[in-house]
Parts: C-alpha cells; structure tokens; sequence
C-alpha cells in the first residue's frame, strides 16, 4: 500500500519571488493536506528564477530530508526534455521535420517505415509504440544493439493515420535519429549533457555518469497496477482495463524491458544509468523549469523557425485524436503535449509544450507568458494527467499570480 507520512511545516524550504506567495501556499498545502512525501517545483519566467521550493523526505521510509539539490527520477517529463535535443538540432539544421527518417537513418525504411516522416515519428503516429524484440536493462545500454531492434520494428498502422503514445520508444527513436544527425555522432544524453546542461549550468541527465552521489537520489514510493484499482475513479477505464488486460497495445507499450513496468525500479543504479530519453531521466525540478524557460526566451539557442513549430497548434493524425495506447483524446506535436480542451496548460493562447510523468511530475515551456515550469514528486500520483498536487501549484501560478486562464478544464 502506498506509504503514508507526516511532514513537518519546517521541511518545506525555498523562496519566491514578490507577488508568487499563492505558489508557495499551495506547495505547503500538498504536505499539509495532499499526502506529499517529498517534492520540488521551480518556475523562470523571462529568463529568471521566480520561484524555488522544494520540501518532505526524498526517503519517506528513512525520514531522509529532501535537500535543494535533491534529484528525482522524472518518468515522461524526460520526454520533452529529450525533445529540447531534437529541437536544438532541427534550429542548426540538422533535420527537417518534414522529410523522411529514412533520409538520415536509412535502416528505418525495413518493414514499410520508409515514408514516415520525422514529423510524425516525434508526434507519435508512426505506429511505433511497441517493440517486438525483447530487451534487458543491460541491452539498453548497448545502443547500436537498440538501434537494430527499433529499425526491425513493423509499424502498427500507417504513419500519419492514427496516434498513440510511444511510451518508451520514443526515445529510442529520437536518440538513434539524433546519432545519425549529430556531425560527432554523440548519444542522446550527451548530446544533452554537452549541448544543453552544461552551457546552461543545470543538474538533469538521461543517463546517471558515474561517480554521482547516490545520497542526492530522492527514492521513488510507487504503487502496482494492481492497486490502481483501489481508485478507479481517479485513472481513465479504458486505460486501466488496457494495463490490466495481458498482451494489449497499451500494455504492451510499457513492457520492453519488463522491469520498466514497476516504478520503483527507477530506483535502481542499472537503470538510472543507462540511456532512456522516454523516461529515465532524473534531475532538479529548477533545471528542467530552467531549460524550458531558456527554450521561450532564445537563449538556449532555438531559432524563430523552429520555436515557431513547437509553438504551432499540432498536426492531428486524420484518424481522429483518440490516442490508441493510452485509451484517452490526446493532442501530439514535435515530441511534446500540446494544450486540449481536456487539459488546458499554459496561456490562452496554446502556445504551451511540455510533457507530463508518471505519478505527477510535469514540465513546459509556455512562450505567450515567458514560463518555463516544472513539478517533480516522488510519491507517484494515480491519474495520468493534473494529479492534484502539481494543478494546484500550476492553478496558483496561472489563475493567482499570472492572471491568465484557469487551468482546470471548464464544463
């Protein structure tokens, strides 16, 4: 069962900027009346930090505290992080969204994949969510070895007809795209490190280096499918019955290794180590806030052409926008959620793109108001999108600080 703790008021530390007060009120309230263990929450706007929180236990079990420079395991959030790097190469001119994948990596054309464009691979239509070939956490590690297998890969609809969420491939996708582009042929995660987190000074990686201390880790309190049913109400049916049921597409999507099933094997050193840009990143919540926030102001180096693709309203699949996985409506663009009717992020203007995690942690970059934002717990959340802990801190942000329009989708 999903483990219960007290924290103390004096355990919840930073500081915000005048007049972001409501953020911070209702960062305290998640301790105080949302069952929160352990969490950070960082938001620049206009290139600066305006708010720095973070509180609880990064062990609830040991009563570790959570220190500034805690970093947690971050689940999806990775994935729009890992999308910064596809961005950053498209604004060099590395990659066309529109051309074919095969045109840079031409082992992707096996098993009709040669008309798919990079476009729809990053906006989830190309029929890839699943990965046929079994895999280990130690073959993971080994990219040339991913590399064969996602290629030999056969697409389960025809790109660009429908979408569903390639939870775990995606990364792979883009990491082995990204290797082919790349004039220094360099990984994901170091094309990351070198390109983004260094020249930006912030701890987040896609790929623990060694010699990290493991006593900054915050520890991942998860809960097992299983208990999802304690409280169907707060997970959508259709996706829960698909993560219950053996060999459907949703669980499916999950499964490759299987041991990325079991949150809490996020935990685990093998894990974190190895290069998973879906999912395995882990970091500061104020670096992932950080690097969305230089994204929409330019000085991460994205040019007006390729900021102006992320900040477009996404091209739907002409299957409708039922998201075959996930068994929910979902909106997809360049690696990224954009803004729907059933999750209205960011301004009112849609310009928003970020992606949410497992369990409740979530970043964007919302150019119309200048915010780069990122909430990131370790006790993992029930629903798949606004867990109330992070709505409440992106309601008090947007509707109390900002101005701007509720972030609770409207009847």
């Amino acid at each position: 069962m999903a483990l219960k703790v007290d924290v103390p008021p004096a355990l919840v530390c930073g500081e915000v900027d005048e007049g972001y007060g409501p953020v911070a009120d209702a960062f305290r309230r998640n301790f105080a009346e949302r069952g929160e263990i352990g969490a950070a929450c960082a938001v620049y706007r206009d290139g600066r930090k305006v708010v720095d929180l973070w509180g609880g236990y990064r062990d609830g079990a040991t009563r570790a505290p959570w220190r500034s420079d805690t970093v947690v395991a971050m689940f999806s959030t990775t994935k729009g992080v890992a999308s910064l790097t596809l961005a950053l190469a498209h604004s060099r001119g590395l990659l066309d969204h529109d051309r074919p994948v095969a045109a840079y990596w031409p082992e992707f054309a096996w098993r009709g994949k040669g008309e798919t464009t990079v476009r729809q691979l990053l906006s989830h239509q190309a029929g890839l969510p699943v990965l046929d070939i079994p895999l280990t956490v130690a073959d993971m590690s080994d990219l040339d070895v991913v590399a064969s297998a996602i290629a030999l890969q056969r697409p389960l609809w025809p790109a660009g007809t429908r979408h569903g969420y390639h939870g775990i491939t995606l990364g792979w996708y883009e990491g082995e795209l990204l290797r082919r582009v790349d004039p220094a042929g360099r990984s994901l995660g170091r094309f990351f490190a070198e390109e983004l987190a260094a020249p930006l000074g912030i701890d987040f990686y896609i790929g623990l280096p060694d010699g990290f201390d493991p006593q900054r880790r915050a520890t991942i309190h998860g809960r097992s499918r299983w208990e999802m049913l304690l409280h169907v109400r707060k997970v959508p049916r259709h996706f829960l019955l698909g993560m219950l049921t053996p060999h459907s597409l949703t669980l499916r999507a999950f499964a490759n290794p299987p041991e990325l099933l079991v949150a809490v094997n996020y935990n685990r050193l093998d894990l974190l180590r190895v290069e998973l840009p879906a999912g395995n990143g882990i970091g500061e919540a104020r670096a992932v806030a950080a690097a969305y926030g230089a994204a929409v102001t330019g000085t991460l180096g994205l040019n007006a052409h390729t900021l102006d693709a992320l900040v477009q309203p996404a091209r739907p699949p002409s299957g409708g926008l039922e998201d075959l996985v996930l068994r929910v409506p979902a909106v997809y663009s360049l690696g990224y959620c954009k803004p729907a009717p059933g999750w209205p992020f960011g301004g009112t203007a849609d310009t928003a793109f970020g992606t949410a995690g497992n369990g409740g942690s979530f970043g964007f970059g919302d150019p119309e108001t200048g915010i780069g934002y990122c909430y990131a717990p370790n006790r993992l959340g029930l629903e798949l999108l606004d867990d109330p802990r992070e709505l409440a801190l992106r309601e008090a942000l947007y509707r109390d600080v900002l101005g701007e329009r509720p972030q609770r989708p409207q009847a």
